[in-house]
């Protein structure tokens, strides 16, 4: 038996999926462990063991596949603990990172600081070379001033070094060459190369990419190889894959060299969740809810597809490679409910994370979270939190609330019910970010929802923003975990195009070629089916931005193909903005591919429905407004089909959904709750 097993570590929980080749799911939950997250990862597999009736060694022995999400890179970043990077660049080009793109995320705030370089000026080095744009050399790599450069880094001790010259996506022979000195003189340094990152055009972006590539590489490094070695001193004898920013997933090798796409890495398994329930039959336009311990993620999946953007900024590094266009939130269960400068309630976004974490864990937590409140509120059952395993601690939520509550003049579960309140409204504004910003209406969609404290709050999230239907799956508290275990081996690739007017077909054709060869041979070892995916960034002449063009229905041999590829821009143009311009030049800037191996996708947790309808196992007194007692149904145990009124409460181990007065909910056998919002 070959069982296959998805890790996704969250701020506050470690989640296990088990799949087993009889469809069978297990999971389980484990702390995370902030200080060393492999830790926490080893507790989880034994949790989930246990549950199999299984010691680890034997579930690790017999497990083909483990896929894993970590926030390492992220944590990295915003924790300023990435490693101490030196650059080396084009000479006279030392401060294209500093000085950005010329803008400011807030351009008319004159008191702003600007953003903090990962590397700093000292360690940012000019040596002397220099490419044109069309990739002739202009000026001979200069050993001296090479060697010169790196003895300066060296004495600066430093543990990972960016290598970016100018125009280095059109001929990266300079970078190369360079990234062989550096190798054979700091032997102990990660060292990383734009070209081989990010090559494309776009100088800022390219050599920030690569500059956070460098800072995070070390620190990725050294946690995927110490978790390989744990968890093959553990007994397993698999394949260790990473899933990546982009949804896709890869070698701890390709992991470690692409470092930077680590950093939606827990994310991306829930949109690609999403992704495999669309496909399951839930609906084919989904908005993904996924409220966690620490945040919450919010994405679109329209038509059954994720979207992918040109990369995002972490803390103050901007990450232009491709990625799932996800909105993150620091609102979820432990975040920290406290007073402004002006007195008023906020929620977030600090969080109390996994340590000690909210006051009802009993962990020295003084902090009053959205846990506490939704406790204090009748909830949460405090005797069945993670199926038993912790007892949550009522009086220390209630003394941590009573203390906003006291500051603010007001009784203490009217504090509770406007932390709960508050943190619905600053979740409702995140989905209008992710939809209405981008002339997407939300009501047309449906509302995915999991991560642990989706279920509390999507019911109220929905009403807010008029949308009608909420699906809660049954594995919801774990689901990025088993969308791990639903996607597949992805390369993405990228190829500038130096095409100002019109459509070169010969060297669009060529720049395919290259890229599909490039990616297969990084799925070399892979010997199951490959998939190749194209499409290009384009733009009209007179943008300065670019949309992305799916090109898999183009026929290549087509004596127009420019013309059909000019057309489809201009049909997608239309589609995302409601007009096109077809009078105007059309602008090729980048050709992408997506190389993808299939791998075998994971059943669905869809539990065992019982044949008849289920009675309530218990009652509840809530506060919704007023106390009111209200009927707990078992998740788990529900009948297929089976209808639900609200006021009401439904529950597993590790997931709780709350019906509001007027919501209806009906059991899927597929293994979701359906809910139609009142």
């Amino acid at each position: 038996m070959s069982y296959t097993i998805g890790i996704d570590v969250g701020g506050t929980f470690t989640d296990i999926v088990v799949t087993s080749p009889d469809g069978a799911t297990t999971i389980a939950k484990a702390a995370t462990t902030p200080r060393n997250q492999s830790d926490g990862v080893l507790d989880g597999i034994a949790r989930a063991a246990a549950a199999l009736n299984l010691s680890p060694a034997a579930l690790l022995g017999q497990t083909g596949r483990i896929v894993h999400g970590t926030t390492v890179a992220t944590n990295a970043l915003l924790e300023g603990k990435a490693a101490r990077v030196g650059m080396l660049t084009t000479e006279g080009h030392r401060d294209i990172i500093e000085m950005r793109e010329g803008l400011k995320p807030e351009r008319y705030n004159l008191r702003m600081a600007p953003p903090v370089p990962l590397v700093p000026r000292q360690l940012r080095l000019g040596v002397r070379e220099r490419m044109r744009p069309d990739g002739a050399e202009e000026i001979p790599l200069d050993r001296a001033s090479l060697n010169a450069a790196l003895d300066r880094l060296a004495a600066a001790d430093v543990q990972a070094v960016a290598i970016c010259f100018l125009h280095a996506w059109q001929n990266p022979e300079h970078e190369q060459a360079a990234a062989a000195v550096a190798r054979q003189r700091l032997q102990h340094a990660y060292i990383t190369t734009s070209a081989e990152v990010l090559p494309q055009i776009k100088e800022f972006e390219r050599f920030s990419t690569t500059v956070a590539n460098a800072a995070v590489g070390p620190v990725i490094e050294a946690y995927l190889r110490r978790l390989q070695t744990r968890l093959a001193e553990a007994g397993f004898g698999g394949t260790l894959f990473v899933i990546l920013s982009h949804g896709g997933v890869a070698t701890v090798d390709e992991a470690v060299r692409l470092a930077a796409g680590t950093t939606l890495s827990g994310p991306a398994g829930g949109v690609a969740a999403a992704v495999a329930l669309a496909r399951e039959g839930i609906a084919r336009d989904l908005i993904t809810f996924d409220m966690g311990g620490t945040s919450t993620d919010i994405a679109l999946v329209q038509d059954g597809q994720a979207n992918l953007s040109d990369g995002r900024a972490v803390a103050n590094a901007r990450i232009a490679l491709p990625a799932l266009d996800i909105v993150t939130l620091g609102a979820g269960g432990g975040s920290i409910a406290h007073l402004d400068r002006s007195r008023l309630l906020q929620v977030g976004p600090q969080s109390a994370g996994a340590d000690p974490g909210p006051a009802c864990y009993g962990q020295g937590g003084a902090a009053a979270t959205v846990t506490d409140a939704n406790l204090m509120l009748g909830y949460l059952d405090p005797a069945n939190f993670l199926g038993g395993r912790r007892k949550l601690d009522v009086a220390a939520a209630t003394h941590a609330v009573a203390q906003l509550a006291t500051a603010l003049g007001i009784e203490t579960i009217a504090a509770a019910a406007g932390i709960h309140r508050l943190v619905n409204t600053r979740m409702a504004d995140g989905v209008r970010v992710a939809t209405v910003r981008r002339g997407v209406d939300p009501r047309r969609y449906a509302l995915l929802a999991f991560g642990g404290a989706a279920g509390l709050h999507v019911a109220a999230v929905a009403a807010e923003l008029g949308i009608g239907r909420v699906v809660v799956p049954l594995a919801a508290s774990v689901l990025s975990a088993w969308g791990m275990l639903n996607t597949d081996l992805r390369v993405e690739l990228a190829r500038s195009q130096a095409q100002r007017s019109g459509i070169d077909t010969t060297a669009l054709q060529a720049a395919f070629a290259a890229m599909e060869r490039e990616g297969r041979e990084r799925l070399g070892w892979f010997a199951g089916e490959v998939a190749v995916h194209r499409s290009a960034d384009m733009r009209y002449g007179e943008q300065v931005f670019e949309i992305a063009v799916p090109l898999d229905a183009m026929d290549w041999n087509s004596p127009t193909l420019a013309a059909e590829i000019e057309a489809a821009f201009h049909a997608r143009h239309e589609a995302l903005y409601t007009y096109s311009l077809r009078d105007q030049d059309v602008v090729l800037v980048h050709a992408r591919a997506s190389v993808v191996g299939r791998l075998p996708p994971a059943s669905a947790v869809s539990g065992s429905p019982a044949a008849a309808r289920v009675d309530a196992k218990s009652r509840r007194r809530l506060h919704l407004g007023t106390w009111t007692d209200v009927l707990v149904f078992d998740f788990a145990a529900l009948a297929a089909g089976q209808t639900l009124t609200g006021p009401a409460i439904v529950e597993s181990d590790t997931t709780t959904v709350l019906l509001r007065p007027d919501d209806t909910a009906r059991f899927d056998a597929r293994g979701w709750l359906d809910i139609t919002v009142g």
